[in-house]
């Protein structure tokens, strides 16, 4: 009977919980686009104590660091995304053209030539990116 009763309690709260955690990550990206940054970091933040495996979350967290030019927590954050989900094509060009902008030619080749392997969105971005990264190494 105590099953029962344990039954019903997780079927009735754990959606209105879990639907709760998901709606962190959808009042950040309504923050995000409206360019309150600080607090949409804090939504996405929140989003991250409930689902630590928030592949979303953490891809804003890098945007964000990349608005406000906190180029390791960017980092940090793509290679986190990355971690989580190594076919992430927004993520791989995000950290290339990090990698690239910061001289690091050779990171951001590989970076790409991944992104070519996986890509679906992101093709032609990553032939831009590789006229880029020719363009500057040759300098």
């Amino acid at each position: 009977m105590t099953k029962f009763f344990l039954f019903i309690f997780i079927l009735l709260f754990l959606p209105t919980y879990l639907f709760a955690k998901s709606e962190y990550a959808k009042e950040g990206i309504d923050l995000y686009n409206k360019n309150k940054f600080e607090d949409a970091k804090f939504k996405f933040e929140q989003d991250i104590v409930f689902n630590p495996k928030s592949e979303l979350s953490y891809l804003y967290l890098s945007k964000i660091f990349n608005k406000q030019n906190k180029k390791s927590l960017e980092e940090k954050n793509l290679n986190t995304v990355m971690l989580l989900n190594p076919k992430n094509e927004e993520a791989i060009y995000n950290l290339a053209r990090l990698k690239l902008k910061s001289s690091d030619f050779k990171k951001s080749k590989v970076l790409n030539k991944k992104l070519k392997s996986v890509c679906s969105k992101f093709c032609n971005k990553s032939d831009q990116l590789k006229i880029e990264i020719e363009n500057l190494s040759k300098k």
